[in-house]
This record gives structure tokens, sequence and C-alpha cells, in this order.
């Protein structure tokens, strides 16, 4: 018998509520991830709730408020449409040079925002505002996207789809009734990512000229001793992450979808393009060209304008590797700690689940200078050794980047057949044996490709990474950010182009996974 996709709800051998052993290593992950709302609390409160409450209700608060929300709708909008048509052309059709057209779709992921931004701006100034803003980050965000859907597409077994065919459904109703059902976990986490992503954005909205809450948040600190304004806002952006991650929960339904039966899923036989052929090459190629080719032309450039005094090659090497490890650790730490939430979120519901689930994306929504300046605010009055060591700034990265992981655990374990948990647990397996030796091996590709994303955007943060580096340490983006705010375009070339070199590598991977 053939293995086919069925629609499951999650649950655990008729247990309501997750075993300890996920629930107290979820627990630590989320205590990291709201970390900075107990400094928010602290900061924000300090001169009284009239006062945080006569700031987040000031006309200019609901114009950030508008803006960012704006924002985030339609940079999301955007990347569902470039993200499932790419995810669908490459891993359902028969296009031509598809595998290479997967890579390049992964290769925006190792451009920061920050160089997309400078890049349109440089040679197009009139982009500033709104609409470069929003072309950025839409650009650099859109593979958070395509590369769970096009897991997705991959992973399922097109049984389905043929026996709506068979049974007089078009291509179109095909999909929209049959694929796209299967499709919505992988695309609302997808989703959710891309959009904190832009209420969290600095480096874009900044070189854009672009007011949201970041850049009010960045501007109140810099402005002023009192942090209680800028507390303030940043509650706002938590509330925001809360709600968006609750509809996203509500939006994704109790149902998940995995292959059940004997056999192994078969491939689907690719859709012919026909006379859509040329416009579907078309159709890819402005894409990368825009999101990949544009950069690395204006970089091109800057390179070429600068001269040999601008090279710093040992310097070079020396940012490059500090990167590399600082990356590595902030992105072990972050996959560790997104395993027990992302199996929970993906096999329970409940309080418990629901709580684990939304604590986890509590800082991913923040700027990175307030997260920053909360694990300062900490270290200084609890954990003094750890003050401008390298620890905090892993930890500054879990805190950040821990729904990227989550998200990805979260869809590779929805992919994995529940029944074969069940039968470990009836067979006397402990929950933990459970994990170890069922749940993990089935999602093993899908967290390795959530663990390699995190390390990719652990490379290009730049706020965090700016206050709580040890001193002497530079990074890629911190070098860039300094020659770029001096007016030194030509010497941070040699940095954007190194940063983009190495994040492209396991940007690479991940595609060549994904084929």
């Amino acid at each position: 018998m053939p293995a086919v996709t069925v629609k499951t709800t999650p649950r655990r051998s008729g247990a309501r509520r997750p075993p300890w052993a996920l629930v107290v290593p979820a627990a630590v992950a989320a205590v990291f991830a709201v970390l900075p709302l107990g400094y928010l609390a602290v900061r924000s409160l300090e001169r009284g709730p009239g006062y945080a409450w006569s700031i987040v209700t000031t006309e200019q608060s609901g114009l950030l408020l508008t803006r960012s929300v704006g924002l985030a709708a339609v940079v999301v909008a955007a990347s569902l449409v470039l993200g499932i048509s790419l995810a669908w052309l490459t891993a359902r059709t028969a296009l031509p040079w598809a595998r290479g057209w997967s890579v390049l779709a992964t290769l925006p992921l190792a451009v920061p925002s920050y160089v997309a931004a400078f890049s349109w701006l440089s040679a197009f100034p009139e982009l500033a505002g709104f609409t470069g803003a929003a072309l950025s980050l839409t650009l650099v965000s859109f593979p958070y996207v395509y590369l769970p859907v096009a897991a997705a597409l991959r992973g399922t077994d097109p049984a389905q789809e043929e026996a709506a065919r068979s049974l007089g459904l078009g291509p179109v109703r095909t999909f929209r009734r049959v694929t796209l059902p299967q499709l919505r976990p992988a695309a609302a986490g997808g989703a959710v990512l891309v959009a904190l992503y832009v209420f969290s954005d600095f480096g874009a909205v900044s070189l854009m000229s672009y007011d949201t809450f970041t850049r009010g948040i960045y501007t109140s600190y810099r402005s002023s001793f009192d942090r209680t304004p800028a507390a303030a806002l940043s509650v706002v952006l938590v509330l925001l992450t809360v709600a968006l991650v609750a509809a996203e929960a509500r939006t994704r339904g109790r149902a998940g979808y995995a292959r059940t039966g004997t056999g192994t899923a078969r491939p689907a036989v690719p859709a012919p393009l026909g006379r859509w052929r040329v416009p579907a090459l078309g159709w890819c190629g402005v894409v990368t060209a825009a999101a990949v080719g544009f950069p690395l032309a204006t970089l091109g450039y800057w390179l070429a304008v600068g001269s040999s005094a601008t090279w710093d090659p040992a310097g070079l090497a020396e940012t490059a590797w500090a990167t590399l490890g600082v990356a590595a650790a902030g992105a072990a730490l972050t996959t560790v700690l997104a395993l027990p939430v992302g199996v929970i979120a993906a096999r329970y519901r409940g309080r418990t689940a629901h709580l684990l689930e939304q604590s986890a994306y509590a800082g991913h929504a923040l700027p990175g200078i307030t997260v920053a300046l909360s694990l300062v605010f900490f270290a200084v009055r609890y954990a003094r050794p750890l003050y401008q060591e390298l620890p905090l700034l892993v930890c500054a990265y879990a805190v950040l980047f821990l729904p990227v992981a989550v998200s990805a655990t979260r869809a590779a374990v929805l992919q994995a057949p529940p029944a074969l948990e069940d039968v470990a647990r009836s067979l006397g397996r402990s929950p933990w044996r459970v994990l170890r030796e069922i749940t993990v091996p089935l999602a093993a590709p899908g967290v390795a490709a959530g663990a390699a994303l995190t390390f990719v955007v652990c490379m290009k943060e730049l706020p965090a990474t700016l206050l709580l580096r040890p001193t002497g340490m530079d990074t890629l983006a911190t070098r860039l950010w300094t020659e770029t705010g001096s007016g030194s375009f030509a010497a941070a070339a040699p940095y954007a182009a190194a940063l983009i070199l190495l994040a492209a590598i396991p940007s690479y991977l991940l595609g060549r996974h994904r084929t």
C-alpha cells in the first residue's frame, strides 16, 4: 500500500497536555524569550502606568503603529506571492533548471536588509520612504515563505491531488481546494516570520528614512536618558507580536498533515508548463535578479571604485572568523531551545502549549537594541561576570531568533506521522526516548534547515551586536555599519561582500537540501 498524506489532529495517546520531559526544556526557552519583557515592565512603569499610557496614546504613536502594520502587511502579502509562486514552480512543475532556481531563491537570505536598502537607494534616491522600505524588505524576506512551502510541496504525497483531478477538478481548483490547505501551516509560519522581521527591522527603514516603531524606539533611546518612552513603545510591539502569533495559530487550526501507510510517498509528476514556460522563466529571473543580482552589482561597483588603501585583508579575515564563531554559537543555542517548543507546538493543544509557543515569539518583534539593553540590565544587576562577554551576545541571538528555529521545527514535526510516536509510547517508551528516537530523527532535515537559517540571520544581526559585542571584537555587520555611517562606501564594500559570501554558503545548502 503506498503512503498517502492525510489530515491529522495533534494528539498524544489521549493526553491533553505535553509531558514534563518536554515542558521543562520548553519553559527554559520561554524564560529566555520573555526576559526582555521583565526589563520593559520595569522601565515602562517606573514613572507610573499613567505616564506610559500617555506615551502610547499620542498621535505620533498611532502614526508609528499605522506605518509599522501597513509596511508589514504589504511585505507579507508580497512575500507570500513570491514565495508560494517560486516554490510551486521549482517543486511541482517541469521548470528548466529547477534545481538552480531553487538555490537562487534562497540566496536573498544572505543579503542584509540594510545592504539591500543601500543598493536601491544609491541607484534610485526617489525610492526613499515606504516604497523603498517595502521593496527592500520583501526582496530579503520572501525566502522565509519559500523554504517551508517548498519543503511542504516536496514532502506531501500527490495522491490527493491526483484523486481530485480524476474527479474532474481543474488545476486551479485542485490547487485551491487540495494543495493549498496542506501548505497552510508552512505558509502561515513563514508569513509570521516575515511580519516579525519587518516589525524588528532597523537597517532598511533607517536608510530609507521611513519611521516605524523600531526607528522611533531607537531615536528615543538616542535622544534622551529617559528610557520610559522607548520601553512603552516596545511594549506595543510585544502586544502586536502576541496578536500576530494568536492569529496565525487560529489560521493554522488544529489540523496537521502527515504521511501514513506502509510505503513511501511518491514524488509528484512535474506539471508541464507549455506556453507558460517562458513567462515562468522570466518571473524567476526577474525576482532573483532584483533580490540578489542588483545588490551584488552595486557592491561590485563600490569595490571597483575603491582603492587598495580601503582593503585590510588581515582585519577582514579576523572579522569574518569572529562572525562565523558567534553566529554558529547563536544558531546552536537557538536550535536546542527551539526543539521542545516546536514539538509541543506541532503535537499538542491547550493553554500550556499555547503559552509556551507564544512566549517563544516574544522577543523576535522587539528591536535588537531593546533586547540588548534588557540583557545589559539583567547582567549588571544579577550576572555581572557576563557583562560585555560573548555569552551575553549569544543569548541575545537566541531571544531574537528563537521563532526562526521554532517555525522550522514545528513544520518538520507536522510532516512526521504522529502514529509512530503513539506506537512507541504504547511499547513503554518514555516521552524523552520518543523524542530522541522517533520525533527528532524524523524531523532532523527540517531542524537542520532551521539551524542553517538561524545561522544566517545571526550573521546579519546588527543593533544587538553593536551593543553587546565584547570589547575589541567586530563582526562583518558592525564593520559594515561603521564604514557606511561615516560615508566610506568603498571601504564598507569588502565587508558587505564577505558577509554576503559567507551567508550565501548555508543559503546555498538550504536550496540544495530542498531540491
